[in-house]
């Protein structure tokens, strides 16, 4: 009797061992890569988003994100996902607008009208169709976030308040061919850095001025090595998250519904939480002594009009209209 239960027992730890050999290999690790600070809202929601996934999938999917460029610059990254080094990535739309041209409208400057446009843009079907051209364009590549990162305003040395403030200043942009269009229509000369290089480049004096949200001009403290915050708001920048076609192509159906909503909910609650920082900060950096200046935006935008409209602009000119009437 006691052998017959000892037999039993190793059986049944055989069978626990071999079902816990099963569910390790089951399991999936995957890399969500990024280019910003732990302090913002975009890595605190890829982190929830991560621990969401593998509480919805039983622990199959195990996301480790890594942020503040540690798995290479934007460019990087954005190679990474057709070379399978990283699964997910968030990315701007001028970067994602490489492989899809029209998808970097939404980076264009003046595009948008303000928060509220974007928002109803991001909700309706212009913004569906370009993530479903854009997927088909990058072999597979699935949209599945979208976030605001908040309206792009200049910070720098000398005090701008009219594009022709701006003439010959050397201004860091983000190393994607669409930063060059507002420099270029004010008479800027645009300067591409990597992210993680701008405060060195600003402190140094590489470059005199760079263009960013009020968040991001808080995260990466460059408010330390610049005079001036100058809210020409010129761009309302966004993020898009992305999962690599090689992770998107392996999931069911149903994780394939996990993953979109998870990635979906988190850029909801950043874009939520990118607004409230953006109302809270103008007088924050006033508290800290900075001289916040507020332009009339007009003489900004009417520079700028001939570049969004013009016949090489990476868009057509059907699209802008399209875009330009949301409502």
């Amino acid at each position: 009797m006691k052998r017959n239960t000892l037999k039993r027992l190793g059986g049944l730890a055989l069978l626990a061992a071999l079902g816990l050999a099963g569910a390790a290999q089951a399991q999936t690790k995957l890399k969500w890569a990024h280019v910003y600070e732990v302090s913002e809202a975009y890595h605190k929601q890829a982190l929830w988003a991560a621990e969401e996934i593998k509480k919805r999938t039983n622990g199959k999917y195990q996301i480790e994100v890594f942020p503040a460029s540690t798995l290479g610059k934007e460019t990087d990254i954005n190679q990474g996902l057709t070379l399978g080094t990283v699964d997910i990535i968030y990315t701007g739309m001028a970067f994602a607008g490489r492989t899809y041209p029209p998808m970097s409208i939404a980076s264009g400057p003046f595009i948008f009208r303000d928060f509220s446009h974007w928002q109803a843009f991001r909700n309706g079907p212009i913004f569906k169709e370009l993530a479903q051209q854009y997927e088909v364009k990058s072999g597979g590549h699935h949209i599945a976030g979208y976030t605001y990162y908040g309206q792009r305003h200049l910070t720098a040395n000398k005090i701008v308040q009219k594009p022709d403030d701006m003439k010959g200043m050397k201004l860091r942009v983000p190393d994607a061919p669409l930063m060059m269009m507002f420099p270029k229509a004010v008479g800027a000369n645009p300067t591409p850095i990597a992210f993680a290089e701008v405060y060195l480049a600003l402190q140094n004096g590489t470059v005199d001025a760079q263009e960013n949200p009020l968040p991001t001009i808080d995260a990466k403290k460059f408010y330390e090595v610049q005079k001036y915050i100058v809210l020409t708001g010129h761009i309302t920048e966004s993020l898009v998250t992305i999962v690599g076609s090689g992770t998107w192509s392996k999931l069911s159906a149903d994780e394939k519904k996990v993953f979109g909503d998870v990635l979906w909910e988190a850029s909801n609650t950043a874009t939520q939480e990118i607004v409230a920082a953006e109302n809270a900060l103008v007088g924050e950096f006033e508290k800290r002594g900075k001289t916040v200046v507020k332009v009339d935006r007009g003489p900004f935008i009417q520079a700028v009009q001939k570049a969004v409209t013009a016949p090489d602009a990476p868009w057509p000119k059907e699209l802008y209209d399209r875009v330009q009437a949301v409502k």
